[in-house]
């Protein structure tokens, strides 16, 4: 039996230079492995599908900071560039028991399947107009630029009732907010400003209502359970950060996978294969969302043949636990369509804390990506994809760009 004293630490790279080659160094430290976060802050690490499915629901792994050692000793700087996602405010994100239920049940209330489903249309109308402007006839498109991050982006702020005006500065704010390079100087007043613009939405929802999220949880807090200002703005904040950065980068990693393996791109686009298979073997092969912080240990849990101990942080390595072979078998490692077992990856988490976003976010790629080949079914990469390049986000599998030729 080990503790994280006695284990060498795999420090993830800030730079994101390997993700992959990480992730199976990660899973080779066995299904807990002791890392070191950018910044040098020491936390515990997930790897494994059985494993992170037990401790996503076991009760001694709380959302709480304060039950954090280092946090009760200061040692985690006011600054630390991931600060905002380790403590991002109070929302269902960030508390447990009742106190979550309370809160996820009004975001269900008001996300629900027939508000998804009614986003449908919107979504085509949205997918459509963006392929309308892509410029089939240029050498090279930057197809996330010009199409996989709008579609979120608009969709998001469709659904949370944000003005439109606001997107421009919302997307500098959200690549400061996940980079593990934003300067000390910046993380606070990222944060400050982050928070400002989700009160000034909930500010304006209170005046006048619509037909969005935003409005249904200010209703619904005043109808019967209440959520404060600060848990709606946090809530918010939450559901437009992980409602735009998961979609953009399904949407961009299933096009890097179609045309880095062109005869499961036949199948799909002879209809031997359904798009919905595209969609579930990305999410687990090359996941949206690499390492998701944070839980907190109340008591030694034991994982394995290690402790995770009292006190210590958790983060669930997704991009490792999509290739376990003890869930996928020998050929994890592989990108298939047809598998049978694509449907048993947890990318979009497990347990209380299972991302309420899931069913949207594959909507979203599920309407997008069909129609994005059925107007370019011959797009190909315009460079070799060993020269994209990923950003500097420990949490996201997110690409600079994405090159593509539309008509090659």
């Amino acid at each position: 039996m080990t503790t994280g004293t006695e284990q060498a630490r795999i420090a993830l790279d800030p730079f994101v230079t390997d993700l992959e080659g990480e992730s199976a160094r990660l899973r080779a430290a066995g299904p807990l492995a002791a890392v070191e976060l950018p910044g040098g802050v020491p936390v515990w690490a997930v790897t494994r599908h059985a494993e992170a499915k037990a401790l996503l629901t076991d009760p001694r792994l709380v959302k709480d900071i304060n039950v954090w050692g280092a946090w009760q000793r200061g040692e985690i700087a006011p600054d630390w560039p991931l600060i905002g996602l380790a403590n991002p405010g109070r929302s269902m994100l960030t508390v447990d028991g009742a106190d979550h239920r309370r809160m996820r049940t009004l975001v269900a209330q008001a996300l629900t399947p027939r508000r998804v489903e009614a986003m449908r249309e919107r979504i085509e109308k949205l997918t459509q107009d963006l392929l309308d402007g892509l410029p089939g006839d240029e050498e090279s498109v930057d197809l996330k630029a010009a199409f996989a991050y709008p579609l979120p982006m608009y969709v998001v702020a469709d659904l949370m009732g944000i003005d439109e005006a606001e997107l421009p500065r919302l997307k500098v704010l959200f690549e400061k907010f996940f980079s593990t390079q934003t300067p000390p100087a910046e993380v606070i007043a990222t944060l400050t400003e982050l928070a400002g613009i989700m009160a000034k939405t909930v500010a304006a929802k209170r005046a006048e209502p619509g037909d969005d999220l935003t409005s249904a949880l200010i209703l619904a807090s005043e109808d019967g359970d209440h959520l404060t200002d600060e848990e709606i703005v946090s809530t918010l904040q939450l559901m437009v950060a992980a409602g735009h950065e998961t979609t953009i980068s399904l949407i961009v990693n299933a096009v890097v996978n179609l045309s880095t393996h062109p005869g499961q791109r036949a199948k799909v686009l002879a209809g031997e294969v359904d798009w919905s298979a595209v969609v579930e073997e990305t999410l687990r092969w090359s996941t949206p969302t690499s390492h998701v912080l944070i839980r907190f240990a109340t008591e030694d849990v034991q994982v394995g043949d290690k402790v995770l101990p009292a006190g210590d942080a958790l983060i669930v390595s997704y991009a490792a636990i999509g290739r376990d072979e003890n869930a996928h078998g020998p050929s994890a490692g592989e990108f298939d369509i047809t598998r049978e077992t694509q449907n048993r990856h947890i990318s979009f988490g497990h347990g209380p804390h299972v991302c309420p976003g899931a069913a949207l976010s594959r909507l979203e790629a599920g309407v997008a990506l069909p129609a994005l080949y059925g107007r370019f079914p011959d797009l190909d990469l315009a460079v070799p994809a060993s020269e994209l390049r990923n950003k500097p986000v420990v949490t996201q599998n997110d690409l600079f760009e994405l090159p593509v030729r539309l008509n090659p």
